[in-house]
């Protein structure tokens, strides 16, 4: 079963790590959930920023 990661350099989603694990978000299960790992990423900034600010 391949695994998908989001490249942050390129934008792209790769199936089976192409790229340097530097450039890689992953691994997720499905090609859609790679696809949004930024607005993961961003999401988890923010809570752990508010989180912060308490």
């Amino acid at each position: 079963m391949p695994e998908y990661w989001y490249n942050v350099k390129t934008h792209e989603v790769e199936e089976d790590a192409l790229s340097d694990w530097t450039q890689l978000i992953g691994p997720y299960k499905t090609r859609e959930e790679a696809e949004h790992a930024m607005e993961k990423v961003h999401a988890r900034n923010e809570a752990w920023e508010r989180d912060d600010e308490d």
